[in-house]
């Protein structure tokens, strides 16, 4: 509390139809949190776009040319030794195109970590619409949703 943060973000890579930005969050010179997304243009209809070349006169600098991989990886196994429950959405987690927020994504692994999440990760394997029905399945460090028995959203996290 009342720490001064200086945040850094810029592009670290690109592929085809993605581009990875990196925040880096210091207090006095020492990152304390790393944060990398995949960003995907989408057109109105929420279709993926190839990234434009207007893209790289702002961006192309701090990405050096470094590409980067589209691919997500597997989820894991969701069924194993997993408690479950249904896991409500609310019409204030939805986006613009009806997608629930990533911001809203997080709120499940904070509610079931045992005490502060040191680190964690995150990986969105298909969008989480606004009308699914969502089935939260977790274990000690492992979480996943499901929508339809299929995994939308996997992540681990843990502790100091």
């Amino acid at each position: 509390m009342g720490d001064q943060l200086e945040l850094t973000t810029f592009c670290s890579g690109v592929g085809a139809a993605w581009a990875e930005r990196r925040t880096d969050v210091a207090i006095d010179g020492e990152v304390v949190i790393e944060a990398v997304a995949l960003w995907v243009p989408i057109d109105p209809s929420g279709r993926p776009l190839r990234v434009r070349q207007d893209f790289f006169s702002v961006y192309g600098e701090s990405a050096s040319g470094r590409r980067v991989s589209g691919r997500v990886p597997g989820p894991g196994d969701a069924t194993h030794e997993a408690s479950r429950r249904r896991w409500e959405l609310r019409r204030s987690d939805l986006d613009v195109v009806g997608h629930v927020n990533n911001a809203a994504l997080w709120l499940p692994m904070v509610e079931i970590a045992d005490g502060p999440i040191a680190a964690a990760s995150m990986i969105h394997h298909r969008a989480v619409q606004g009308g699914d029905e969502v089935e939260l399945c977790h274990r000690p460090g492992r979480l996943w949703l499901l929508v339809e028995g299929q995994v939308a959203v996997s992540a681990s996290f843990a502790g100091p």
